[in-house]
């Protein structure tokens, strides 16, 4: 009895851990910060891929909650940024096996383990950037990841779940 209470306790610490890490510059006044634009891509990036969409309307929405207004870049107080951060995971599956024979203090064994695979998974993190000084005040990072087996809608929630765990904690101390 007294496993089982232990596990759901842990259970539940696990439920209210933060998917998101967040960390800004303590000296940006966020107040001052009334309009954005997305950073302009980079010079092997001609395109949005579908991911790419679903970041920039999730960052858009959330923004839009904030009051803040999208403006062109060259008006903007701050620029979004956003990547995903590529991370290769093992993952073990299926079971090991193994044998053994001895008698008494003596014996040998032969097992192997498990069969593990590589699996590709991204984190997403956005930066935004002061326009004037060309600093990152403010960054998340999420600690959930994409993966390439998930269905395109269960990808579009996650996203969407993602960015508004990240700008609940926009402005800092808000």
């Amino acid at each position: 009895m007294k496993v089982i209470l232990v596990s759901l306790f842990l259970m539940a610490l696990a439920g209210c851990a933060s998917n998101v890490v967040t960390d800004y510059d303590s000296n940006a006044v966020f107040g001052n910060y009334s309009s954005w634009a997305f950073a302009p891509k980079g010079k092997d990036q001609s395109f949005t891929s579908l991911d790419g969409g679903r970041i920039e309307s999730a960052v858009e929405r959330e923004l839009n909650r904030k009051a803040m207004r999208k403006v062109k870049q060259s008006e903007a107080d701050l620029l979004v940024t956003w990547q995903v951060v590529e991370e290769e995971r093992l993952e073990r599956s299926g079971v090991g096996l193994g044998f053994g024979f001895g008698s008494g203090n003596f014996g040998w064994g032969l097992s192997s383990a498990p069969p593990v695979r590589e699996i590709q998974e991204g984190k997403l993190v956005v930066e935004l950037v002061d326009t004037e000084t060309d600093r990152v005040v403010w960054r998340a990072a999420s600690r959930r990841y994409l993966n390439e087996n998930q269905a395109t809608e269960s990808r579009r929630e996650l996203i969407d779940e993602i960015v508004a765990d990240m700008f609940e904690k926009y402005p800092p101390g808000a």
